[in-house]
């Protein structure tokens, strides 16, 4: 038996439960891992609330990302034994491996031998955040040295991935957040500008900030209104790429800005990273080596015990944090 979260009806934080079950023993290509650390996810709140792109059969677990050390493995795992220290790439579906419990069961693929170097907490704050931002600016941009980068929803935890690795790459960083209460931080944290876009005019200052050249890449997780000023202030042949949509309100689409400027917009789901071993394999690599180096480092904005999952919940939809929340087993 082990302690696992899960919910009997949608709605609030309040609906997470923390259930005992019989976890099964890990499968053919499976690996079943005892969790010391949760990263935690906007996807987990919609989840719950039943706003997600993925319907569960209830009672459901969820989460997508954790740490902890391999207990048991299946036939056929190579390269893995018991005792690693191991954290998860998010799966595609959540409801069938989820990952908050305190012993859970994953495929071999998707578990990955991090660097010594990572703490528990730090070790299940990686995969989510910079596969999510390897994929849009690395893989699909191929950013490079000599372009400006607009990264909105810039202190969220996929935002200051994208900042880490638009700075390993040489470009130029362009934060941009709702208020300014977190523009100093952003600036600490490395991004080479901020624009609080509630307070100043976003159009106006993205072209005072890149004159007639203008942003190659936009990487936007709202949508809604901001469409308009974003692309108003692209390149020519420039690409938004959109991975969320946080705005209640409308998206409406630039028509003019589009084909004035042949401009691409880009849907983008971190899962077509995740389902293509190639991409996998390359992204994890360029991951583990930043890690590495120092580039990489996962900010941490507040750690919560395991028993106190409602709170975490609460608090990651308070929109308060500055960077990724982690709950410790």
């Amino acid at each position: 038996m082990a302690r696992v979260v899960r919910f009997h009806e949608y709605g609030g934080p309040e609906v997470l439960r923390i259930e005992e079950i019989d976890v099964p023993k890990p499968g053919p290509d499976e690996i079943r891992i005892r969790i010391k650390a949760l990263g935690l996810n906007r996807a987990e709140t919609l989840l719950r609330s039943g706003n997600y792109i993925e319907t569960p059969t209830l009672p459901s677990g969820l989460g997508l990302e954790a740490a902890g050390i391999i207990e048991s493995i299946g036939k056929d795992v190579q390269a893995l034994v018991p005792g690693d220290a191991v954290s998860i790439v998010p799966p595609v579906s959540m409801v069938r491996w989820p990952t908050y419990g305190e012993l859970m069961t994953f495929p071999a693929r998707l578990v990955v031998k991090h660097p010594a170097l990572l703490s528990w907490e730090a070790a299940a704050a990686v995969w989510m955040q910079y596969l999510t931002a390897y994929g849009a600016l690395i893989d699909m941009a191929k950013l490079r040295k000599d372009d400006c980068v607009v990264i909105t929803a810039a202190s969220s935890s996929v935002g200051l991935a994208a900042i880490q690795i638009a700075n390993m790459v040489g470009a130029t960083t362009i934060a941009v957040t709702r208020t300014s209460s977190k523009k100093q931080a952003l600036l600490e944290f490395g991004a080479a500008h901020v624009i609080p876009f509630a307070e100043e005019d976003l159009e106006a200052r993205l072209k005072d900030l890149t004159g007639p050249a203008g942003v190659r890449v936009v990487f936007d997780p709202i949508g809604g209104p901001i469409f308009g000023p974003l692309t108003a202030a692209m390149s020519r042949g420039g690409i938004l790429i959109e991975y969320g949509g946080l705005s209640p309100e409308p998206t409406p689409f630039p028509l003019f800005a589009v084909l004035s400027k042949m401009l691409t917009l880009r849907g983008y789901l971190v899962h077509e990273i995740i389902s293509d071993p190639v991409r996998l394999e390359a992204a994890k690599a360029f991951i583990i080596n930043g890690l590495i180096s120092g580039a990489l480092k996962p900010e941490i904005a507040k750690t919560f015990p395991f028993d106190q999952i409602v709170e975490a919940h609460r608090y990651l939809e308070s929109n308060e944090q500055f960077g990724k929340i982690v709950v410790t087993i």
